[in-house]
């Protein structure tokens, strides 16, 4: 006697095929999504590009930036500074402003973007504020960055066209620690006196729950006679820099 499935019989059959393979199939990747995140952090001297922008003192930072899916991105940063003081004008913070675009083509990884370094009521002969437009290219662990003014440069007089030079690693040591090698060349234009090259070593640690630690050996070959402390200190000398961050 031949046996006739019935429709209930034949559901119950293709969910199951179904649901293996649902099982076996590889998952599909996840899709991207936009991301709004902030942190705050302090640390024992803030250095930029090697040089000390808190007169070898501690500083207090914070920023937010969001992320969208298609890879464009905008964020705010901003800390603590002593430099333009010690410059002769007035103003205690730094406010970075920045926005760009990052995507991939096979194993290569690409960011180009804008930089506004604002230096609010800094009343210097030539403004602090400086503009900057950047690109960086990513093999690997490795990533090469150059940056270039498209004005003055920090308050150098006739410097439009400044550029940084940045190259760096990052590898991943296990148990959350990373170690981040970094050369890079500041070229002031027209003040050759005020170029220099900087090197640095961070040790960071990620310590769970949005917080991070890092120690890093910072310096640069830039001369005492052009980057000092009103005090005669050197602000691009070799120094060990602690930080701690929460982002959330």
């Amino acid at each position: 006697m031949k046996k006739i499935a019935s429709p209930l019989l034949l559901v119950m059959s293709l969910a199951g095929v179904g649901s293996a393979l649902a099982q076996t199939a590889p998952a599909a990747a996840p899709e991207p999504v936009s991301t709004l995140s902030f942190n705050v952090g302090a640390t024992s001297e803030y250095r930029y590009r090697g040089i000390s922008q808190s007169r070898l003192d501690p500083a207090l930072q914070g920023g937010a930036d969001y992320a969208d899916k298609g890879g464009a991105y905008v964020g705010i940063w901003g800390s603590s500074i002593k430099w333009i003081k010690d410059a002769g004008g007035n103003g205690n913070a730094e406010i970075d402003l920045y926005g760009g675009y990052k995507f991939s083509v096979g194993d290569v990884s690409y960011d180009v973007g804008f930089l506004r370094y604002e230096y609010p009521s800094n009343n210097l002969a030539v403004s602090a504020n400086t503009n900057e437009l950047y690109g960086a290219v990513t093999i690997g662990p490795t990533t090469v960055k150059y940056s270039q003014s498209t004005g003055n440069l920090f308050g150098f007089a006739n410097s439009k066209g400044s550029s940084y030079l940045d190259l760096s690693a990052t590898f991943d040591l296990g148990d959350g620690y990373s170690l981040v090698p970094h050369l890079g060349y500041q070229s002031v234009k027209n003040n050759a006196d005020y170029s220099y090259t900087d090197y640095a070593l961070t040790l960071g640690k990620d310590m769970g729950n949005g917080l991070a630690a890092s120690a890093a050996l910072i310096g640069t070959d830039a001369g005492k006679a052009f980057y000092y402390t009103p005090a005669g200190k050197a602000t691009g000398k070799a120094g060990l820099v602690l930080g701690l961050k929460y982002s959330f």
